[in-house]
């Protein structure tokens, strides 16, 4: 469901969460070694995430990537719909260009409640919630 880049964004704003903070910014360079992500791909989607306010950056010598209060407040489905668009979330399994619910595939009609409970699920799920599992060990995400 989710694209590469998405994932890779989910990853890095993890990332950011257990490990940054206004006073402690981490640089694109170490976190591409982190997450392992290459550096130009991780590079425009922080771009992208700090245009739309997922991230905080800073510029110069001490400067870097970090997330403040007002970043862990964003959902899981807000970072997805920044990076791969809304109709990712909402295309049809079958890539079908016409499927809907007054037309649907075959899959259609078998998968809609629960995506639209996942769909739920990420849009009240924030970066804190996430990140508080994590360090509670409530959750697993393999980062150096």
């Amino acid at each position: 469901m989710f694209t590469n880049s998405s994932k890779y964004a989910l990853k890095a704003v993890l990332y950011l969460a257990l490990h940054s903070d206004e006073n402690k910014k981490i640089m694109v360079k170490d976190l591409c070694e982190r997450i392992n992500v290459p550096k130009a791909y991780l590079s425009k989607l922080l771009q992208d995430l700090a245009r739309h306010e997922v991230v905080s950056s800073s510029k110069g010598p001490k400067g870097g990537f970090y997330l403040n209060e007002q970043n862990l407040t964003m959902s899981v489905l807000d970072i997805v719909h920044i990076i791969d668009g809304r109709k990712k979330t909402e295309s049809c399994l079958l890539s079908l260009e016409d499927c809907s619910r007054h037309k649907p595939c075959p899959l259609h009609n078998l998968v809609s409640s629960s995506r639209n409970e996942m769909l739920n699920s990420l849009k009240d799920k924030t970066v804190k919630d996430l990140s508080l599992d994590l360090k509670h060990k409530k959750a697993f995400l393999p980062l150096a």
